[in-house]
């Protein structure tokens, strides 16, 4: 019996054998392999990317920081870029009063989540009383009407540095406000204008940093010309934090201007002259 069984079981190793080497002769199936495949401790490895996005935001507001001017931050550090619309919309701190000489009151809601370098600059010269009594010395009927400048000439501007450009996606529509430049893209000083009607082809080329909320009625109204024959003024700039009250009626009044001088007819071109 011991012998009789002793050819099965080599015959059964034998078998076995040759099942594992055509096992082995198989090729592996498509794909990654169970080998190849990272272990379920190598899968969180995408976290690292995740943090990485969070740095940028928290470093933005260095160039900001760096633009402002020992001369600007005096006054008060620029707001953070961040700001949640609860925090400034309808915010007294952030809204600007300029009584027109058209006959009243202009509010502007100011944006510092946006441009808060250019804000605080507003800001600054309407408290130093920069503003008061400065003309628009530019006005294009359809477009837009331009002040800040004291000389009224185009030239002027504040004795403070210019600004950085804070360009941003805030479109240029009827009543947005925006700050006026020369050429280089951070030229910008005092100067600002308020837009009559949209203009798209100012996004994101001239900073704005509000919009008229109240009171365009009075914007409409400002004399028309490069410059206009009588300047429309600002009477008084303020921020709405400061409570200052709307001057008397008799300041904003404009001066009419100058009647024209009588027309010579034809006749009189062809008199005699009088001895």
């Amino acid at each position: 019996m011991k012998f009789t069984f002793r050819p099965l079981v080599l015959t059964a190793m034998a078998l076995g054998l040759a099942a594992a080497a055509v096992a082995q002769e198989a090729p592996p199936p498509p794909g990654p392999t169970p080998e190849e495949t990272p272990a379920p401790t190598e899968v969180p490895a995408p976290p690292p990317p995740v943090e990485t996005p969070p740095a940028p935001p928290a470093e933005a507001p260095a160039p900001a920081a760096e633009a402002t001017t020992d001369a600007t931050a005096a006054v008060e550090p620029p707001a953070i870029p961040a700001m949640q619309p609860e925090q400034y919309m309808g915010v007294p701190e952030y809204m600007l009063n300029i009584d027109l000489s058209t006959g009243g009151r202009v509010v502007i809601q100011l944006y510092p989540n946006v441009a808060p370098n250019h804000v605080e600059r507003i800001k600054q010269l309407a408290r130093a009383g920069f503003y008061d009594g400065v003309k628009f010395h530019r006005v294009i009927d359809g477009f837009m009407a331009q002040t800040g400048d004291p000389t009224a000439t185009g030239q002027g501007g504040s004795q403070l540095p210019d600004l950085k450009a804070e360009f941003n996606p805030t479109p240029h529509l009827r009543g947005t406000v925006s700050m006026a430049r020369a050429e280089s893209e951070d030229s910008a000083n005092s100067q600002f204008f308020i837009m009559l009607q949209p203009r798209f082809a100012l996004d994101r080329r001239y900073t704005a940093f509000g919009r008229v909320v109240s009171g365009m009625q009075y914007v409409d109204a400002i004399a028309k010309g490069e410059p206009p024959a009588v300047m429309s003024r600002m009477v008084q700039v303020s921020v709405a934090a400061d409570n200052k009250p709307v001057p008397p009626p008799s300041m904003l009044t404009e001066t009419p201007p100058a009647p024209p001088a009588p027309e010579v007819s034809v006749d009189e071109l062809n008199a005699p002259i009088k001895q």
